[in-house]
């Protein structure tokens, strides 16, 4: 009896086995039928109608020497014992080359340095700054990147912003550039946004008496927007400038709304290969958007089931809260970004409750507006909107 108890005990847990397989190839199945992109008003640009690990309290800087790109590595995810070391490998190998391209920067007009800080997570965050060297700092401006980009991509803003006499910081959030975590994966945004509280806290502890601004893109803008939702937060912040800011992304299809929280729990790291295609036109120059997908530190992955939810949480949150904002800002975007959507800066516009608020939209302008075309003018409507603010 105790023999068959025994057998029977045991293909009933085969059972359960088998079962459990055939449940997560329905969730894939399901996953890869309508995880369709985020995304905002879809329109056409037009490009498309023409062409379809421990702290470091000591710093590093260099002035010399061209930039170069070394392949990195970028590996989905598995389970299993070596996975461990190839994540570790990964994101060691984007660590490296942020700090290559970044200490091989060759301009004169400025001091490029670099720090790591470990969080209460565990994990450690790549941060780095840009100085002016012969220009009176004035004021400091701390950006956040975008989804699946990093700081760096930005060094020619933070030296226009140099240029008119501000030190710029940047922080790489987790799982992207120079920090931990698996590339363009992203457990939780309220993690991101609690490693941008602490980073401002040291950037305002190191320079006492500047006001400090914030800039944010896309998702980083999110990140942001939330942040400064933190009294604590706001009190330190002089102003904040958004371009394309991700406060209205919705899912394609509204059974998403009810499958990401539970496949996000189930298939955090699942990717969806068809969440978005490898060179989407987030720029109408074209030489911009090669630029883009060929940087090794910039993920070209498929978005990971997780990512996903955590976009959707954080711009809902927004939503239920732009009237508790009350920073001084100033948002742009353009009215054919096909990835975030340009009413819902205006939204954020209307409903924010800051007494000293702008938006400017561009007509026909894309998603990348610091890399487009005319980006030196929208450079200048930033840099002009900081400096009425010293």
């Amino acid at each position: 009896m105790a023999t068959e108890a025994f057998v029977l005990k045991g293909s009933a847990l085969l059972l359960s086995i088998r079962a459990l397989k055939s449940f997560f190839m329905l969730v894939s199945a399901i996953v890869m039928l309508l995880f369709l992109p985020f995304r905002g008003r879809r329109r056409v640009s037009p490009v498309e109608k023409e062409d379809k690990n421990q702290n470091h309290d000591c710093c590093h800087h260099h002035r010399k020497g061209a930039v170069v790109r070394v392949p990195a590595k970028i590996v989905p995810w598995k389970s299993g014992a070596g996975v461990v070391a190839v994540k570790v490998f990964d994101y060691l190998m984007r660590r490296e080359m942020a700090i290559k391209r970044l200490l091989e920067d060759g301009d004169e007009k400025c001091m490029r340095e670099y720090w790591l800080f470990r969080t209460k997570r565990g994990d450690t965050i790549f941060t780095q700054c840009w100085t002016p060297v012969s220009v009176r700092i004035r004021g400091l401006v701390i950006l956040m990147h975008g989804l699946n980009e990093h700081s760096g991509r930005y060094s020619n803003y933070a030296k226009k912003l140099n240029a008119n006499g501000y030190k710029v910081y940047g922080m790489d959030w987790i799982g992207h550039g120079g920090s931990d975590g698996l590339h363009g994966y992203v457990h939780s945004l309220d993690d991101a946004v609690s490693d941008l509280k602490v980073f401002i806290e040291k950037v305002k502890t190191e320079n006492p008496g500047l006001p400090c601004f914030c800039y944010g893109h896309s998702t980083g803008a999110a990140i942001t927007l939330k942040a400064l939702l933190d009294p604590k937060v706001e009190a330190c912040i002089a102003g904040a400038t958004f371009t394309s800011p991700a406060v209205g992304v919705e899912s394609s299809h509204p059974i998403l709304e009810v499958l990401a929280p539970i496949l996000s729990f189930l298939l955090p790291r699942f990717p969806c290969n068809a969440a978005y295609k490898k060179g989407l036109p987030v720029s109408r120059d074209p030489e911009a958007v090669i630029a883009k997908y060929t940087d090794p530190l910039v993920c070209t992955g498929s978005l990971r089931i997780r990512t996903g939810y955590e976009i959707l949480r954080i711009t809902g949150c927004l939503q239920r809260n732009l009237r508790k904002l009350r920073v001084p800002f100033l948002v742009l975007h353009g009215t054919c970004d096909s990835v975030t959507d340009p009413t819902a800066s205006q939204k954020l516009y209307e409903e924010a409750s800051s007494n000293d608020k702008s938006i400017k939209l561009y007509e026909g302008f894309s998603h990348d507006l610091l890399f487009e075309p005319e980006k030196e003018d929208i450079t200048k409507d930033l840099i002009q909107w900081f400096n009425s603010r010293v």
